[in-house]
């Protein structure tokens, strides 16, 4: 067979033992996940901002990104809630590429997955530990959420598996929110079958057992722009956009109706400076219509500690994104004030 097995992963439960989460941040998570399903049942106004790298490739970095972001959270906190995007899987659309750190902890060395699911876990805690917030991460795959599933806030389903049916019935078991990605293709129906897949019960086999799942009535739709057949991408992020999208709601008996928009990747063309203007954008829409102002909660931005990209090589500059382009800090810090003036 072309499969040879390198390691044997230790069970979730294991690892969390080796490596587990103290009561104080146990009840910093507890009090941040209140808080956010406050906001996506409506009994809260505060404006979710989902804010970070594209991808997190240097836990030291990263974590000095958090820190600065939580200065300015405690700023704002009145308005917003500042959930620290820390992707540690990276969908690649041939295959090829920096997968993340669960596959390279080091990108300049090869894929280690062991070293990979212990390093990922011990960032998530570092990061909670530093700064008290709990942080958002891609579920891209559905079998790995096990090993994160004590620390991670929020989590959403990306473009190119939104229609896989492992991630639908694995997010009917979450107890936070997951936001479904509409697909590469923008098609809507897409993403309104995966919440609506998301929030009823299920029976299926997950890591070898035999499980049942209640519904995870925090499901929501996450628009990030299309692809049409020639190539060309399509945004989804306009007024019209939102229009649309709430009256397909209207058509779904769906708990808790909510949208975020990911400023970046087919929205933004990744010309990664529109998303200033993106999100200008979308609040303006918000403060427009009262009822988009209800179903718009928060958006996604990609950031780090300088602006734009680079390759992976033997001098990469720290802080700086090795997979699509993001936001610098500067930037940032003074989108994040923005928004809570806007909000």
């Amino acid at each position: 067979m072309s499969m040879k097995i390198n390691h044997e992963l230790p069970l979730p439960e294991v690892l969390k033992s080796q490596y587990p989460l103290s009561q104080e941040l146990k009840e910093v998570k507890k009090q941040r996940d209140e808080e956010i399903r406050r906001i996506f049942t409506g009994e809260s106004d505060k404006f979710i901002v989902l804010v970070g790298p594209c991808s997190a490739d240097n836990e030291d970095t990263v974590c000095e990104y958090v820190r600065k972001l939580k200065t300015v959270a405690d700023k704002v906190s009145d308005k917003l809630m500042i959930i620290p995007r820390v992707y540690t899987n990276k969908p690649r659309t041939t295959g090829d590429g920096y997968k993340g750190m669960l596959h390279q902890p080091d990108p300049d060395k090869a894929p280690d997955l062991l070293a990979g699911i212990i390093a990922i876990r011990k960032m998530h805690m570092r990061v909670m530990q530093e700064t008290g917030l709990s942080s958002a991460d891609e579920m891209l795959y559905p079998e790995n959420r096990s090993y994160l599933d004590d620390i991670l806030s929020y989590e959403a389903v990306g473009a190119r598996s939104v229609e896989n049916q492992q991630h639908r019935l694995t997010a009917s078991g979450m107890d936070i929110p997951v936001g479904m990605k509409n697909p590469t293709s923008g098609d809507l129906s897409v993403m309104l079958n995966s919440v609506t897949a998301a929030q009823h019960p299920h029976h299926f086999i997950y890591r070898g057992n035999d499980v049942e799942t209640s519904g995870n009535d925090l499901a929501h739709t996450i628009l990030r722009g299309g692809v049409n057949q020639y190539g060309q991408t399509i945004p989804n992020y306009h007024y019209e956009d939102l229009i649309h999208l709430s009256a397909l709601y209207a058509k779904k008996d769906l708990k808790n109706p909510a949208i975020i928009i990911d400023a970046n990747h087919s929205n933004s063309n990744k010309q990664y400076k529109e998303q200033i203007r993106i999100v200008s954008e979308v609040l303006h829409s918000r403060n427009y219509n009262p009822e988009l102002k209800k179903l718009v909660k928060g958006v996604m931005i990609e950031s780090y500690l300088l602006e734009g990209r680079q390759d992976i090589s033997d001098h990469m500059t720290p802080g700086c994104s090795i997979t699509d382009p993001c936001l610098g800090w500067e930037d940032t810090e003074r989108l994040i004030y923005d928004i809570a003036e806007k909000c």
